[in-house]
């Protein structure tokens, strides 16, 4: 049967090829997933947080955010947290308020609902009152940042960041 052996030659090699094929497209398709810009619908982004900014709220939030955000994220928002390196698009910086200040409090809600690969989703791993709270923390990050640079401005110093 040795007239069998080229034909099984190229057939493995003609397999190896397909395969290598399929791996290619499955890397380039997941890249360019991860790169695009969040596609929010409006009435996602027209929800509004239903919680009000309060101490407790805010202390469930930061527990939360530990667990599940801080590696990437950063513990102060920032986007530097210790796996977000690994990651391009870098994490989001949610102190960066002039880009929070154009994001509503639904957009922020439906990507923390609905993740997006790297970030995982978290409609079933939290409740709605957690990610609402997630929201809250969010814009205190940013709220906190602006706070910083308006001190640093005032005092005539040039702000630490942007």
């Amino acid at each position: 049967m040795p007239a069998n052996e080229p034909r099984r030659s190229r057939t493995r090699k003609a397999l190896f090829v397909l395969l290598l094929a399929l791996i290619l497209v499955a890397v380039a398709y997941t890249y360019f997933q991860e790169n695009k810009p969040w596609v929010i619908p409006e009435e996602a982004k027209a929800r509004k947080n239903p919680l009000q900014p309060s101490e407790a709220a805010l202390k469930s939030a930061k527990a939360l955010y530990g667990e599940n955000c801080a590696n990437c994220h950063g513990d102060n928002g920032m986007g530097d947290g210790s796996e977000a390196l690994r990651y391009d698009p870098k994490p989001a910086d949610f102190t960066d308020a002039q880009h929070m200040n154009t994001v509503t409090d639904g957009a922020l809600f439906y990507q923390i609902s609905q993740g997006r690969k790297p970030m995982p989703s978290f409609k079933k791993r939290m409740t709605e009152d957690q990610r609402w709270q997630l929201v809250l923390l969010v814009r205190a990050f940013a709220q906190e940042n602006a706070g910083r640079e308006k001190r640093t401005d005032d005092a005539g110093e040039k702000p630490l960041s942007h």
